[in-house]
């Protein structure tokens, strides 16, 4: 009898421990379900808190893909002012020097445009200012001064600024900027001005260097 109490207590036991066993497992699922919510919950919220501060900060240039170029003897620096013309050019060839003489050539062609759209405007309101009788005669000799003096003028304009760049497909890239003295230029207006049958007897040197001023004030602006 004692013996059958014994092993009925035993069998109690081990069900009572099953019983805990299950209880004990099931309360830690439930655990784990909670843990992964606020974990789901916990992520999504700094999710949401990232993407907004990145639209708050906003995503930078360099983020986009873009590059930051550097192109060289060109900027403010470079800039015609009313004392100066300057033209700023790029040269690109297989060799070096070829490169240069194109940056040259490139970097007269836009002085030379520079000067003559300026020159045009200084003949137009020096001849509207004058008494001269046949203005149209006298201002179409003012450009056609014009272009002579600047083609003469260009094979003096001074060198200012030079690099040499060599780009992956193995060519040569030169940047040059080159300048020209305004007053020079108007020296060497002053000078054929003056000899001029058609323009000399009413020329007044002060007024072309004030209209000239004024061209070159409003350019540097």
């Amino acid at each position: 009898m004692a013996k059958f109490f014994i092993l009925h207590c035993i069998n109690v036991l081990q069900q009572l421990k099953i019983i805990l066993s299950l209880e004990h497992i099931l309360k830690i699922n439930i655990m784990m379900k909670v843990l992964r919510q606020v974990g789901l919950f916990s992520l999504s919220a700094l999710l949401i808190v990232g993407c907004k501060s990145k639209e708050e900060v906003g995503v930078t240039p360099k983020e986009q893909g873009e590059v930051l170029l550097e192109q060289y003897c060109s900027g403010e620096d470079y800039f015609s002012d009313k004392k100066t013309f300057r033209a700023s050019a790029i040269g690109e060839s297989l060799d070096q020097m070829t490169s240069k003489k194109k940056a040259r050539s490139n970097a007269q062609s836009e002085l030379a445009k520079t000067i003559n759209s300026t020159m045009q405007v200084v003949g137009d309101n020096y001849v509207s200012s004058t008494e001269f009788n046949n203005k149209e005669e006298v201002t179409e000799t003012f450009n056609e001064m014009a272009r002579t003096i600047v083609n003469e003028q260009l094979r003096g304009a001074v060198k200012i600024c030079e690099k040499f760049t060599k780009t992956s497909e193995g060519k040569f890239k030169c940047y040059m900027a080159i300048e020209l003295s305004a007053d020079k230029l108007v020296a060497k207006y002053h000078e054929r001005l003056s000899k001029d049958e058609k323009i000399k007897a009413e020329y007044n040197y002060e007024r072309f260097k004030e209209t000239f001023e004024e061209a070159m004030e409003q350019m540097s602006n």
